[in-house]
């Protein structure tokens, strides 16, 4: 069973920068490589959005609300997905996630995300 482990949230101010990790333990490095990565976030009272998404073969594309901000990327080598976060806003206070994708569908159960606050 792939279990889902994401860190690197946390409070910060407007501007300031976060980089979140996450690590798909127990999937093979043979599965993992395969899949898109998709990074998610859902903000209170909203539905989760899909904000960065990293193909298997390293192509990479944004939600407008993080485009040019917010950079995927991925080590095969140790399964895991990161998500630099810069210029942060208020409004990309949310938990995020990240899970495997295919086309517009989720691979693995969902892990307890990561919280990010945007605040002065």
């Amino acid at each position: 069973q792939v279990q889902l482990v994401e860190s690197g949230g946390g409070l910060v101010q407007p501007g300031e920068s976060l980089r979140l990790s996450c690590t798909a333990s127990g999937a093979s490095g043979v599965i993992f490589r395969a899949y898109a990565m998709g990074w998610y976030r859902q903000a209170p009272g909203k539905q989760r959005e899909l904000v960065a998404h990293i193909t298997s073969g390293g192509i990479t594309n944004y939600a407008d609300s993080v485009k040019g901000r917010f950079t995927i990327s991925r080590d095969n080598a140790k399964n895991t997905v990161y998500l630099q976060m810069n210029s942060l806003k208020p409004e990309d206070t949310a938990v995020y996630y990240c899970n495997a994708k295919l086309f517009s569908a989720t691979i693995w159960p969902w892990g307890q995300g990561t919280q990010v606050t945007v605040s002065s």
